[in-house]
């Protein structure tokens, strides 16, 4: 009988000996998705692009929303908002592929070799490709319009290790509950939908009303917005503490997953 181990020692060894497939398989789905078009990549481009036009005109000219800066800029409420939105959008784009990991690879199942560990990262690997895209987009207007980025963008590296601690966890999760519960991928798309008004990305948090502040702060997508804004607008660094709450938060929520993945695996091929 196979045996799945459990302990984050046997995650990270997995994920560093099959390094080579994991990239070639995140290669693969970035150039998959371009295939046979015109635009090619520039579609990830294109996207964001069209989607902060949208947003920006709904929210700042018809209904007069604002930042609590004082300025009537829309080039800044174009950048607040989206930053917001890229951080948002990949961590949504994850966890909506998720539900359906092992199903739409459920050949992969049936190989008693293949590590099926790796296939969230694959997933985040290619959505973070999208997001590398936005930003790369996000940091050229913002030297356009406004000049050079504050001096804590590059930090931006270290806030994101535990957001992806906490996606990798989710899928893990999601993925296993997928293949037993085919409603999960209805339930995601709701919660995801209903987790985007509840992110302060088209308003900032100081305009929630205090009765639901504490309902918004529990969303884990709150603390990273707003530091992603610090950082890379604002220039200021997010609270410490608050920091390493997040990151404890997202190894636990790793290991979870994980060992939830792992106890349901051996039960895959059979539901498939």
């Amino acid at each position: 009988m196979e045996i799945h181990p459990i302990s984050p020692r046997s995650l990270w060894r997995s994920q560093w000996i099959n390094r080579k497939l994991t990239y070639t398989l995140i290669k693969r789905e970035i150039e998959s998705k371009y295939k046979g078009s015109a635009l090619g990549v520039f579609w990830s481009v294109l996207h964001p692009i069209v989607l902060l036009a949208a947003y920006t005109f709904v929210f700042s000219v018809i209904f007069k929303a604002k930042w609590n800066t004082g300025s009537e800029s829309k080039v800044e409420f174009a950048l607040v908002l989206f930053a917001g939105l890229l951080t948002y959008n990949f961590f949504a784009d994850c966890l909506g592929r998720a539900s359906t990991l092992i199903i739409s690879n459920s050949n992969y199942v049936k190989k008693v070799v293949f590590p099926l560990e790796i296939l969230p990262v694959v997933v985040l690997g290619s959505s973070f490709f999208q997001f590398l895209v936005g930003a790369s987009v996000w940091i050229l207007a913002y030297v356009l319009f406004i000049g050079v980025p504050p001096a804590t963008l590059p930090l931006l590296f270290f806030l994101f290790i535990p957001l992806v601690f906490l996606i990798f966890g989710l899928m893990f999760l999601l993925s296993a509950l997928g293949v037993y519960l085919r409603d999960t991928t209805q339930f995601v798309s709701i919660w995801l939908s209903f987790l985007m008004f509840l992110s302060p990305i088209f308003y900032p948090l100081s305009v929630v009303p205090d009765g639901y502040k504490a309902m918004i702060m529990l969303n884990p997508m709150t603390f990273m917005i707003e530091a992603v804004r610090d950082l890379a607008y604002w220039g200021r660094l997010p609270n410490g503490f608050s920091m390493i709450a997040f990151l404890a938060v997202s190894i636990s929520i790793l290991w979870l997953g994980y060992m939830v993945f792992q106890r349901t695996r051996k039960g895959f091929s059979d539901v498939l």
